[in-house]
């Protein structure tokens, strides 16, 4: 399997799970999330509903990259702009007045890598993987079709 297609792949294997686990599954954050008794029932539904989305998404750039047939930089370019959506509107949402990356209450608790939030950190990993994806798909040649007698569908005598 050729690198990029790997690489847009496995994000897409890590979208279909991540917000699943961050939100619902690992008690620790999930105690931010789907279980914080803080959060107005409003809240809880569009956190089932980012999670459901991001699972999707994840699905579809999956089954993106890992399809064969005709046109297989286009399927790749579609994955990886699909798997980029919840990762960007991830990073964007912190451009509204009034979000955070975190509760309060939970800043003990709360896990950075290099001074960035966790999730905010994965997000911004897993959006760059998908650039130089992006890149290395852009940049690899197209393979040239063999042409074909016009009716009868067999290689022409070159």
């Amino acid at each position: 399997m050729p690198l990029p297609r790997l690489l847009i792949a496995l994000v897409g294997a890590i979208t279909t799970v991540s917000a699943v686990l961050a939100d619902l599954v690992i008690p620790d954050l999930a105690a931010q999330h789907a279980f914080n008794p803080g959060w107005p029932p409003h809240a809880k539904f569009h956190d089932a509903q980012y999670m459901l989305m991001t699972v999707l998404l994840g699905l579809l750039g999956l089954a993106l990259s890992l399809r064969q047939g005709r046109n297989p930089r286009g399927r790749l370019l579609c994955a990886a702009a699909v798997l980029a959506t919840p990762w960007l509107s991830m990073i964007g949402a912190l451009l509204f007045p009034g979000t955070a990356t975190y509760d309060p209450e939970f800043s003990a608790q709360t896990f950075f890598v290099l001074g960035v939030h966790g999730q905010v950190f994965l997000a911004v990993v897993l959006t760059l993987v998908l650039l130089a994806a992006t890149a290395a798909t852009l940049r690899t040649p197209t393979p040239t079709p063999t042409p074909t007698h016009p009716g009868t569908g067999r290689q022409a005598a070159t």
